[in-house]
């Protein structure tokens, strides 16, 4: 029951409020992907003098004056991360993660979750990075006892203090991530909701009343988490790459997202931005306030000049491969995953191209690329080996096998079946195509008409009939869903790499002129 007072009791109650409210700034950032330089528009490298220009965005040195500002503008704040800090550039190639651990140092992290592609290289990898940090690292969603590298280091939820407040923190890593990186059969993943209620009861039954959700499982997830679930009062989101914002006609939701009484916030990607969500709490753990928004790392955030100095000696062994000019582009290359996830785009084509017609000639027909492992654009003129590592960041290797067409068909209906989460395995096709119709349910016939490519006119596609395929080894292996190619005949997965195929075949074509021509539509 809410009561009224007057007077002098009024004015005692309001004073016992405001000694017991409670004020926290949560400093965030999500899907770094190794973008310790300043990257350009196209979210891939930008040059030394575009960045004195002030053309270019984000980079560590950015984020470490960033977040020292903002930690003077709060008496309390904390700065935690959404999941994957891995793989994307070639310093995470080189370096696998301990640039990501040195710079999460620096910039003084109180916890991070696992993202999936924390797990690209294993547990072995994870692991080495979590002794290297001086944080926790959570993962509520998952039964990791089995894994020797995690059970005694991995932890699901810890709770930190802030202002003499007990804040209670807690993971989330994609339930899909045995499909999307490389775990081992160790490591078991479970159902959000049911992981993140029992962290809850267990830190509420500890007298903490203040959660926050580290999530890395996508902002249509932490909704539903926030709507299936009690106690969570915050959700830092990653893994969809999702701006929400107050000001921008090009957020997919409000800053913060409120589900019921739970505040979801989420940064884009690749360090362009630097969270910053103001909440007030009463003393029953409530949040009476949430007010925020994502703050550019554009040219007017100073760069601080010993992380520059650090990040350029760390780049110094990369600086031979990355700059080397590989090819021209006569334009723009769309590869932003807004676009290629759910629907045709000219860098999907560029690499379905080049990866069938760098094995036409073994009688393979079809190519098919997840659109997950294509990261990022390419801007017109000069292309060096750096860009072209960055929009294929993975190692993944060339992959050639036979299927049946009903295979084909099965495996297009895996690709168009998450469009609505705009996940990564949206598939780029070469030598067929298709039309897909949304309006059916996923993995219920979604697929309407598949027509392979025979001489100079396409045919439709024969169920019976066995083809040829290449893929990237990843998804050979079933990742991304693809499990139906896990059985594939004649399967050899140790072709060249990806990215050394794109940039050959680039180079062979002169002034590389993208396109799209219609090989996928919506019905």
């Amino acid at each position: 029951m809410i009561r009224f007072l007057t007077g002098s009791a009024a004015l005692a109650l309001a004073a016992s409020v405001a000694q017991a409210d409670y004020s926290l700034t949560v400093l965030h950032t999500n899907d770094f992907h190794a973008r310790f330089e300043p990257i350009s528009k196209y979210d891939s490298g930008c040059s030394a003098e575009d960045n004195a220009e002030g053309k270019c965005f984000g980079g560590s040195a950015r984020l470490v004056s960033a977040v020292e500002a903002a930690r003077q503008r709060s008496n309390n704040a904390i700065l935690v991360d959404g999941g994957d800090q891995f793989q994307g550039t070639l310093f995470y190639t080189y370096y696998k993660g301990k640039v990501a651990a040195e710079m999460m140092n620096k910039l003084g992290y109180d916890a991070m979750t696992v993202g999936n592609h924390e797990f690209d290289d294993g547990p072995e990898v994870l692991r080495g990075f979590m002794d290297a940090v001086g944080f926790p690292v959570l993962m509520s969603n998952a039964d990791f006892s089995g894994e020797e590298l995690l059970k005694d280091k991995l932890q699901k939820s810890v709770v930190i203090e802030r202002g003499g407040e007990k804040l209670g923190l807690i993971g989330l890593t994609p339930e899909d991530t045995d499909e999307l990186a490389s775990p081992g059969p160790n490591v078991i993943f479970t159902d959000p909701v049911a992981a993140v209620q029992g962290e809850v009861d267990k830190l509420t039954g500890m007298g903490v009343n203040k959660i926050i959700v580290l999530s890395h499982s996508g902002y249509e997830v932490d909704k539903r988490v926030a709507a299936e679930t009690t106690g969570v009062d915050i959700i830092v989101g990653g893994h969809s790459n999702t701006y929400l914002s107050n000001t921008s006609d090009r957020a997919k939701g409000p800053y913060p997202t409120m589900v019921g009484s739970t505040a979801i916030v989420q940064a884009y990607a690749y360090g362009k931005f630097l969270g910053e969500l103001n909440v007030t709490f009463n003393d029953a753990g409530e949040i009476t306030e949430a007010v925020g928004e994502p703050l550019i790392m554009d040219a007017a955030v100073a760069e601080d000049e010993a992380t520059v100095a650090r990040i350029g000696e760390l780049a110094v062994p990369l600086e031979e491969i990355r700059q080397r000019v590989v090819a021209s582009a006569a334009a723009a290359i769309e590869g932003d995953r807004s676009v290629c996830r759910v629907q045709e785009c000219a860098m999907g084509n560029l690499v379905a191209d080049a990866m069938l017609a760098r094995v036409k000639n073994q009688g393979i027909q079809i190519a098919i690329q997840n659109s997950g492992g294509v990261r990022a654009s390419i801007d017109a003129g000069d292309v060096t080996m750096g860009e072209v590592l960055t929009v294929l960041p993975f190692q993944n290797t060339l992959s050639t096998f036979q299927v049946s067409g009903q295979t084909v068909i099965d495996a297009l209906e895996n690709g168009v079946s998450q469009v609505e989460e705009v996940k990564g395995r949206f598939p780029s096709v070469a030598g067929l195509k298709f039309t897909w119709d949304p309006s059916v349910a996923p993995n219920e016939g979604r697929i309407v008409e598949v027509m392979v490519k025979d001489g100079d006119s396409f045919v439709p596609i024969d169920p019976a009939k066995t083809y040829g395929l290449v893929s990237n080894n990843y998804v050979r292996g079933g990742g991304d869903g693809y499990r139906m190619f896990t059985d594939a005949e004649n399967a050899y997965d140790y072709g060249p790499d990806l990215a050394d195929v794109v940039a050959e075949y680039m180079a062979a074509q002169g002034d590389y002129q993208p396109y799209t021509d219609g090989r996928i539509t919506r019905k």
